[in-house]
């Protein structure tokens, strides 16, 4: 299948094919839903945890005798009910992670991408050629010309240039073919390919 390639600026550039094996796949709800929540799963911290009573430091005297003060009974200063004592029911650390293999982990891909060409969101660039020193205003300006409002970009390589200009751009996001985010492919309005990007994914995703 073909598509119009387009240069920065907005202006027809040539016709270049988009392999089937990635862009004409049919949708796998259950595979996308699958990956995606493995993606998410793992992109957690999972680094919360407390303390419960016996592993705050400190406590290991009885505050005072059992009998004969008028006072409560207590065996350590880190109860729960003490101001710097332990939770009483302490969330644990435990590290998990989920698992989906490289198979999978392409054919979803393959999946996400057929569905963002249906739906008429991939817009494919020839190329991307920042100036140096690096400007926000460039990369504006290339996406006033390509009318973006929302969307991914997707290199081929990282492009420190590309990059640096388009921090400040909260609408734009900048992945690269072995860094794709796959709910910020769901939710953007367009997936900007370039044509060198094309040619990495038949490598990695066939």
């Amino acid at each position: 299948m073909q598509v119009q390639s387009l240069n920065q600026n907005g202006s027809n550039s040539s016709k270049v094919n988009l392999p089937e094996s990635i862009f004409g796949q049919r949708f796998n709800a259950k595979l996308v839903d699958q990956f995606l929540s493995t993606y998410i799963s793992n992109s957690h911290q999972k680094t919360k945890g407390q303390k419960n009573r016996s592993a705050v430091r400190g406590g290991g005297r009885k505050p005072w005798r059992q009998k004969g003060t008028g006072r409560a009974r207590a065996g350590t200063i880190r109860s729960p009910i003490w101001r710097g004592g332990g939770v009483t029911f302490a969330h644990n650390y435990i590290p998990t992670s989920k698992k989906i293999n490289k198979k999978m982990y392409k054919a979803a891909l393959r999946s996400i991408f057929s569905k963002l060409l249906e739906e008429d969101r991939i817009l494919v660039l020839d190329n991307i050629q920042i100036d140096e020193p690096p400007k926000t205003s460039q990369v504006k300006s290339i996406i006033q010309s390509l009318n973006l409002k929302n969307a991914v970009f997707i290199l081929p390589s990282k492009d420190e240039s590309f990059m640096k200009a388009s921090n400040n751009i909260y609408a734009i996001s900048i992945q690269t073919v072995h860094s794709i985010n796959p709910s910020e492919l769901i939710k953007s309005e367009k997936v900007v390919l370039l044509e060198e990007t094309l040619k990495a994914f038949e490598e990695i995703l066939v």
